[in-house]
């Protein structure tokens, strides 16, 4: 047996082991006071762990009771960060254990905070930091990587992280938050998975200026010179990891979706802005479609933000409205885009060709305020939408009037605040469900506390795109998929709603729009097959039935257990 195998069935061979202190440095191997007294003396460790041997329970448990102790939410991220780099089966046994309580100290929002203070609070190396300069030996950089096998990379060059902009090396905080949710949620072996920041340096003048920064302390390289780095990187995956699942992460939006479109027919990736984002808020929608008796082809969207993540989510809806019966030159018509100057209409310039999709030719007699160019109250009130969705980081932009307006048109409005972090976020969903007397659907980018309607309390479903892309990663794996298509997608962003409905109570309570969070390694498991199945029907993995899928996705969903 390999190693890699070994690996892959949670323990190698007595005769694999290092020894000693070096089985204790290893995180993926190290059971810490879990460790039998027959164990210590096979191994060496006599003498280096305390008497007391607990079970992986226990360890969790007194781990827990420490991560409570710290008040600040970094604190807490950078205590559970140790532990992954010491005993990452105790770590993640701690995550999907406590699964609500921990995702947003491992991820949103308190993710942002550690990616600003990356150099501050940088201990140990997690992953692959691939500057610049050092392009032309990508390959051999990847020779370098801890795992020789990997299912899933995560790939970032930092230049907008959610929505705090250009952090540079600290972007890597996101490639690896992300792979601990593959692994949490979607089940991917830890050992194959791979965080890669591919360093173009910054534009980040704080940084520029911070001698404790990390990172490749010069401008971002552009033009020829980034799309350069790029094809390095793709090429170096290519030859050095061939099959393996590759996703872009919080790439700025002039670089997102040419990187997805130059490569989605090349290689096995996406991009989980343009399209992770997308199928949850179709999710949501979906299940907000018969919670409020209007299906998805008789919305109208109004969409604050034109960047890559909007587009996308547009992209999707759209693609769903097809799928329904709407006419393919009808469906962009269903949608009103709003950015910083106002509404797309086809007359404006410098559009890109993903927004003139949307670029309305029918808006003569819309105008905004002092006959400038609608915006988005001009908008609301006279297009009167069903569903107000927002990626625009413009904090506060759904004001009272906007959102009185909407509901007095819209028995159950649906509204999407998706900006994240939390300081970022449209409205808050307490003011929503204040403004329109309990009646508007929400789901928020960022986490929120339960709101109180009715005399009931409502959890806010939170649109992170953990509902997706860690099924994702266990889709393709289990179906042995060659590519990710827009089909997979929509039939993972479908899977979310279904499983959504049918784990609301039937009490007349308030529904959940997104499966509840203690659910998800569940609720991965048939987002993952619907994704599965899509990808047999579309012929980008061999042929195989629901059965066979469904032994194959619970076969790769990686248990954190220790094994003898």
């Amino acid at each position: 047996m390999t190693p890699t195998a070994a690996h892959s069935e949670g323990h190698p061979p007595m005769t694999a082991h290092p020894r000693g202190s070096a089985l204790l440095a290893d995180p993926l191997l190290n059971k810490g006071t879990a460790f039998t007294g027959a164990e210590r003396a096979a191994f060496g460790l006599e003498g280096l762990l305390p008497a007391a041997v607990e079970t992986l329970d226990e360890q969790m448990e007194r781990v827990h009771r420490e991560l409570l102790r710290y008040d600040k939410p970094l604190n807490r991220h950078i205590l559970l960060r140790q532990l992954q780099d010491t005993n990452e089966v105790l770590f993640y046994r701690l995550v999907t254990s406590h699964l609500e309580e921990v995702l947003p100290i491992v991820y949103t929002p308190t993710v942002g905070e550690a990616c600003r203070r990356f150099s501050e609070i940088y201990r140990r190396p997690r992953g692959l930091f691939l500057p610049y300069e050092d392009r032309h030996r990508f390959r051999e950089l990847l020779c370098n990587r801890p795992n020789h096998d990997v299912d899933v990379v995560v790939v970032t060059d930092g230049q907008r992280i959610l929505g705090l902009g250009d952090q540079g090396v600290g972007g890597m905080g996101i490639p690896i938050g992300k792979l601990s949710l593959y692994t949490a949620i979607g089940g991917i072996h830890p050992a194959r998975t791979l965080p890669v920041l591919l360093d173009a340096g910054t534009d980040n003048e704080d940084l520029l200026a911070d001698e404790r920064y990390l990172g490749r302390r010069r401008p971002r390289v552009v033009g020829p010179e980034y799309d350069e780095l790029v094809e390095a990187f793709v090429s170096a995956v290519e030859a050095e990891l061939p099959g393996t699942l590759l996703q872009w992460e919080d790439f700025a939006t002039a670089h997102a979706r040419p990187i997805l479109s130059r490569y989605r027919d090349r290689l096995l990736t996406f991009n989980d802005d343009i399209q992770g984002t997308a199928a949850v808020v179709l999710g949501a929608l979906t299940t907000a479609g018969e919670v409020g008796g209007v299906p998805l082809r008789d919305q109208r969207f109004v969409v604050l933000g034109a960047g890559s993540a909007a587009i996308g989510v547009a992209d999707m809806i759209r693609t769903a409205l097809v799928a329904d019966g709407v006419g393919e030159a009808d469906a962009p018509g269903r949608f009103w885009f709003v950015d910083v100057d106002g509404l797309l209409t086809a007359d404006r310039t410098g559009l890109s060709p993903e927004q003139r999709v949307y670029a309305r030719g029918d808006a003569a007699g819309l105008r905004g305020a002092g006959g400038g160019a609608p915006g988005l109250a001009d908008v609301v009130r006279e297009v009167r939408p069903t569903a107000l969705i927002g990626l625009s980081t413009a904090r506060g932009a759904f004001t009272e009037d906007i959102v009185r307006g909407m509901a007095a048109h819209c028995d159950r409005p649906v509204i999407f605040p998706l900006s994240n972090p939390t300081s970022r976020s449209e409205a808050d969903p307490a003011d929503l469900a204040r403004w329109t007397d309990g009646r508007a659907l929400v789901a928020s980018g960022s986490p929120y506390p339960p709101l109180l309607v009715g005399g009931r309390s409502v959890p806010v479903a939170q649109a992170n795109n953990v509902y997706v892309f860690p099924a994702i990663g266990l889709a393709v794996t289990a179906a042995r998929a060659t590519r990710v298509t827009d089909g997979m997608m929509v039939a993972a962003g479908r899977a979310v709603g279904r499983f959504a409905a049918a784990h609301t109570s039937g009490d007349g309570g308030p529904a959940l729009l997104l499966p509840p969070l203690a659910r998800m390694r569940e609720a991965a498991r048939e987002v993952a097959l619907a994704a599965a199945l899509a990808a047999v029907d579309e012929g980008v993995a061999p042929v195989a039935d629901e059965a066979a899928l469904r032994a194959a996705i619970e076969s790769a969903q990686w248990e954190p257990a220790y094994s003898g």
